[in-house]
């Protein structure tokens, strides 16, 4: 992007992917009555281009097309140009990506949609290089082409457009089958997964190959409901195959977004909130069910690299870093074997190369991903090292290299903060703080709920989607509320603050009002009150992120346990039962749904913990154990039962230590146990 070049009206945009076209020769409109009134009154097609800024095939399109002054005088000349930031504007990524699909078979981005100036979608695809190539047309040529349809095949433009509508409209509101829902399903579930697990490399699938967390956690609880040795297996090879490979970032924590091959060698190195929030709980959940201390590392250095690289100073979380530094992809994280010895010295050179993969021809494009082909125990033994020893010695390498690559210029930073991805990440936080007995973790996530309830909301209680240079905008989509809802009750069972719980409730009777579909149960995407377009998507598949319907059904399952709203439960079983095709037929499109359907099938468990005690060992028994389907209260210390908050009266009345012992009840669906104290507890605790 040229510094030198006029702005355009993106640079009046907060969103850094807008800003980074600010200066681009093509005259871009960000979405809005602006554009869409010039593509009338001119009676041009819109241009429609959607991608976000950590995307490096965006970046090269930018390059190639949108800095060309001839393809930009194109493109002004025949188009109404805008310019959308997919993370902003999930809904009309959603709408017009299944256009794109519906057309091509395939989405990705950049995303390069056609419309007519009723935003009907005509012609479309992802990127496009300047001139033909691989195979591919050239963004050129097809300027042209779209113009000559649109001037000389008005009709057959239009009559295409309205064809694509409606295929768009029926891939928004997908068909509901109401499957019977059980145990079977699950184990269906569990079968699916395991056929398409690869038992070589773990994940799933071949190249490229995604992290997929949410399938990890359901065959973890298909392990326990079912006990399938395999399930258990390929969550070990695929974690541990990640935490080795080079979508790890061994020097600075945290994992890229996915792998461009089968074994996890060569990431795609943008690194998404999302994914980290993600992958933290199959982490954590995994060391529960094995108790390999590994695991909790992954998990404290992908925490510790978000709290340092992407928290804003008030709490809030940042949404992406780049791929590409110096515009060229992965150039912060790679090595040379030459720069290691030098950094290292001889030594410890040698020693940190042959565990870390690093030769002088490299193994990417000339250059050294860090990964770990071999384990510690094997490298140690091929180096004649003790375990302990190489540990050491890696340690020591490891702060060393992280230090000078801090001097790199490093990858850009999105630092907006999302509604949806800061729910996401305040459950991991608060998740491992317990798992890790670590409060700087909950604190961290009281900190960014704190920040998205004060700074996203508006003053009738509804949220804002996005939040960027002091201005907070766009109406929160379903999945802000669900995640938002979801990371409320995790804080409250982390530091047991009610005021978590009263905000979830709020968020979820709002989310009732906005999005609950009244004919067909579930939720739509976007609230009764957004921007009209050119339809109402209801999402039900998992994709990057659990659905918005799939996650709010968990959500209301988990704070129904808790407050005793059983009206929540009933819209999350009513939800789960306009899933039940989808979880049947596609469960790898249904994880987050699968999940609530194991919590909903129980046994889930209520658990109530009163008075001290001995707390640290309680603690241990309560998460340190993989028992994923039970939620945890605690009952304020002298407050009677008339004083207890409302959300907390249902579990928590008549409930109370017994002498001076830690006291606590196990109960199900309401109904609770003979209170276990002192010595009690813990056995009772591991048998659940």
């Amino acid at each position: 992007m040229s510094t030198d070049a006029p702005p355009n009206r993106l640079a009046h945009e907060t969103s850094p992917y807008l800003l980074q076209h600010a200066r681009n020769p093509v005259d871009w409109y960000p979405w809005g009555a602006e554009a869409l009134q010039a593509a009338r009154e001119q009676d041009r097609p819109i241009f429609l281009s959607i991608g976000y800024s950590a995307c490096h095939w965006c970046h090269v399109m930018e390059h190639e097309s949108f800095e060309n002054p001839e393809i930009a005088a194109l493109m002004n000349q025949w188009f109404i140009n805008v310019k959308v930031d997919r993370e902003e504007r999930p809904d009309l990524d959603q709408i017009y990506m299944n256009a794109v699909v519906a057309m091509t078979r395939q989405g990705g981005w950049p995303m390069s949609v056609f419309l007519t100036p009723d935003l009907k979608p005509f012609y479309g695809g992802t990127y496009w290089p300047p001139t033909a190539r691989w195979g591919r047309p050239g963004f050129r040529e097809i300027l042209s082409g779209v113009h000559d349809a649109w001037i000389d095949r008005r009709s057959a433009v239009e009559q295409q457009a309205g064809e694509l509508t409606a295929m768009v409209i029926d891939a928004g509101r997908p068909a509901v089958t109401f499957d019977k829902l059980g145990i079977e399903t699950l184990r269906q579930a569990q079968q699916s997964l395991m056929r398409s697990a690869d038992r070589t490399h773990g994940g799933f699938g071949s190249a490229p190959k995604f992290p997929h967390p949410l399938d990890l956690r359901v065959l973890l609880r298909c392990h326990r409901r079912f006990g399938e040795p395999q399930a258990l297996q390929i969550v070990r090879l695929t974690l541990d195959k990640m935490a080795a490979g080079g979508i790890y970032d061994h020097l600075g924590g945290g994992f890229a977004r996915y792998s461009t091959d089968e074994r996890w060698l060569v990431p795609h190195f943008e690194k998404m909130l999302y994914d980290n929030a993600l992958l933290v709980p199959v982490y954590l959940e995994a060391y529960q069910a094995t108790e390999d201390a590994t695991y909790l590392r992954v998990v404290r250095e992908t925490l510790d690299y978000v709290l340092r690289e992407m928290t804003q100073p008030s709490g809030g979380y940042y949404s992406t870093q780049d791929a590409d530094s110096e515009g060229v992809e992965g150039k912060f994280f790679v090595w040379s074997a030459d720069e290691i010895d030098r950094v290292l010295g001889s030594d410890d050179g040698r020693i940190f190369r042959t565990v870390y993969d690093v030769t002088p021809q490299g193994n990417w494009e000339h250059s050294n991903i860090l990964n770990r082909p071999k384990s510690l125990e094997e490298s140690a033994f091929a180096l004649g090292m003790q375990v302990v020893e190489l540990g050491t010695v890696l340690e020591r390498c490891r702060r060393t290299l992280f230090d000078v690559r801090s001097a790199r210029i490093a990858p850009g930073r999105d630092d907006k903060i999302l509604a949806s991805w800061n729910g996401l990440m305040i459950a991991a936080m608060a998740q491992a703080a317990n798992v890790l007995g670590d409060a700087k973790y909950a604190t961290s996530a009281a900190a960014a709920a704190d920040f998205v309830l004060l700074q996203m909301r508006r003053p009738d209680g509804r949220l804002w989607h996005a939040f960027k240079d002091g201005r907070a905008r766009f109406n929160a989509y379903l999945d802000d509320y669900a995640a938002m809802i979801d990371g409320l009750v995790e804080l409250y069972q982390a530091d047991f603050h009610p005021r978590w719980l009263n905000e979830a409730v709020a968020l979820a009777e709002r989310m009732l009002a906005q999005f609950w579909d009244r004919e067909d149960a579930g939720f739509f995407y976007t609230s009764e009150d957004h921007e009209a377009l050119i339809t109402r998507n209801k999402e039900i598949h998992d994709n990057a992120t659990p659905s918005g319907n799939n996650l709010a059904a968990m959500a209301l399952l988990k704070l129904a346990r808790i407050t005793g709203r059983r009206d929540f439960e009933a819209n999350a079983d009513a939800t789960l039962n306009m899933l039940a095709g989808t979880l049947a037929r596609a469960p790898m499109a249904a994880g987050q749904a699968l999940l609530a359907l194991d919590f909903l099938l129980g046994p889930t468990y209520e658990i109530v913990v009163c008075g001290e005690g001995d707390r640290e060992a309680d603690w241990r028994e309560l998460f340190q154990r993989f028992v994923p389907n039970r939620v945890v209260l605690q009952r304020p210390s002298d407050v009677d039962d008339a004083e207890l908050p409302g959300v907390l009266q249902c579990l928590l009345a008549g409930k109370s230590a017994i002498g001076q012992s830690a006291t606590v009840y196990v109960c199900q669906s309401g109904m609770c146990q003979n209170p276990l104290k002192g010595t009690e507890i813990g056995p009772a605790l591991r048998a659940l």
